[in-house]
């Protein structure tokens, strides 16, 4: 045995433990080593903001929160933002929950209770308890972390990562982080460019050379584009790391405002960018492009991003083994393709099929098909993304639809074909996207079999 070599590898781990954050980030260059940055990861804790309605998702959201609605054939749209924690080493999770919150619940429990709280890994369910004297449920983004100070006080983290539970995309979190320590800032703002007329949905961004946030205005009417280019603008993820005492002072002056919506992206930001460092870490791949990041928060989005799933090559790999994405999956036996005739062939082109689903002699052309579900002879679906449980009898036409979980279409059905005659009795989007519910179909919502909120 070779003693220098021990001892040698015994001082680097002493020197390593020692080290401050800064340290580590001045010696690696701000390169992102698991080892060498793992002070900064157990120091950190993650809060997801979970609570939101999503309104704009219109029925997809009427038993359920947004970040609890189906997404790409067997996943829930919270599932990114945990599997990304996870994924990045970050592994003390808080999730705030507020509406209508029993799905996303039982979904957590489901999926995500494989963590171990005796090595300090851990997903807390964080519901809305009126916490402070107000007696008030979370009035906003910021208050709902406000609400929660004691909690954050107890797990005595160094940075605290703050996440939306609503948007679908793959990040290493650890370099945001290193990216906030390198610059020494007090919080960091994730962002990313997005085209001027999207970019009325977002907060909207200035910057100087050093990633300095100048500027921030939340869902401006005149979004403020990029000097190099006039057709994009920066705007923000959702994303913040904060340096934790930095935050408990920002939450308390907020808290005590008369005047503030108390939340992040209209108050939080906007009110700390002079008196602050305030830093900008845009989401970018090796090359300086955009990466892949969705808000699905109308029913345009959510279906592009669904039908984005059916390319060739998509930008956002559900098949990597280096970043897999976890979730909870009912046990279903394999996918089933059933009829080989002409008319009456059960076959899938450009498609995701899920487990426990019988295709017996119907046509999906460029869908997402959801668990479960059974399609009959000669139907054909297109450009659709069908939720699980759905039947779908013989002979229908389907085409750019949305079938909430659990309904049954009935034989001979065409949907998306005639706009007025969807529009007298479904949900129709700007963009010609149809959305059907059991309700709008005259079906039972709730059955013991079948339950809407799961």
């Amino acid at each position: 045995m070779n003693m220098n070599s021990n001892s040698n590898s015994n001082n680097k781990d002493r020197m390593r433990r020692n080290s401050k954050p800064e340290d580590l980030v001045k010696r690696t260059n701000n390169h992102v080593d698991p080892h060498q940055v793992s002070d900064i990861v157990r120091s950190t804790l993650v809060l997801i903001l979970a609570g939101g309605q999503g309104a704009r998702l219109h029925e997809l959201t009427e038993w359920r929160a947004k970040p609890a609605v189906h997404f790409g054939g067997k996943y829930r749209i919270i599932d990114f933002a945990l599997s990304n924690c996870v994924n990045s080493g970050l592994r003390r999770i808080g999730v705030l929950t507020q509406y209508r919150a029993h799905s996303l619940i039982r979904h957590l429990q489901r999926a995500w209770g494989f963590m171990r709280y005796e090595i300090d890994e851990f997903v807390e369910i964080l519901p809305a308890q009126q916490r402070t004297s107000r007696k008030h449920w979370y009035q906003g983004t910021a208050d709902a972390l406000y609400q929660n100070v004691d909690i954050i006080r107890r797990h005595q983290p160094s940075y605290v990562v703050v996440l939306g539970g609503d948007h679908i995309y793959s990040m290493d979190y650890t370099k945001m982080l290193i990216h906030h320590v390198a610059h020494k800032a007090d919080f960091t703002v994730g962002c990313i460019e997005v085209n001027k007329e999207d970019a009325r949905e977002f907060g909207v961004m200035s910057i100087d050379e050093n990633m300095k946030i100048s500027k921030f205005c939340e869902k401006p009417e005149t979004p403020e584009c990029m000097p190099d280019n006039p057709d994009l603008a920066l705007v923000s993820m959702g994303i913040y790391v904060f340096s934790t005492e930095v935050l408990y002072k920002i939450l308390d002056l907020d808290a005590d405002s008369q005047t503030s919506s108390h939340d992040f992206g209209k108050d939080i930001v906007p009110a700390n960018i002079e008196s602050h460092n305030v830093i900008a870490y845009p989401f970018r791949d090796e090359e300086g492009k955009p990466k892949y990041w969705r808000d699905v928060g109308n029913v345009d989005t959510y279906w592009k991003a669904n039908m984005e799933l059916c390319g060739m090559e998509p930008e956002l790999n559900l098949y990597s083994r280096d970043w897999p994405i976890w979730t909870y999956q009912t046990q279903l036996p394999p996918a089933k393709f059933i009829f080989d005739d002409e008319g009456c062939r059960g076959e899938a082109i450009d498609s995701l099929i899920s487990g426990g689903c019988i295709l017996s002699g119907a046509t999906v052309k460029r869908s997402v098909v959801f668990f479960a579900v059974t399609m009959n002879c000669f139907s054909v679906i297109k450009d659709s993304v069908i939720l699980p449980k759905v039947s779908i009898g013989k002979h229908c036409r389907i085409t750019r639809t949305i079938i909430e979980k659990g309904c049954d279409i009935p034989d001979g059905t065409v949907i998306g074909e005639d706009r007025d005659e969807d529009d007298e009795k479904f949900y129709v989007s700007k963009e010609g996207i149809v959305l059907v519910t059991k309700k709008m179909l005259g079906q039972e919502v709730f059955s013991a079999t079948d339950p809407l909120t799961d």
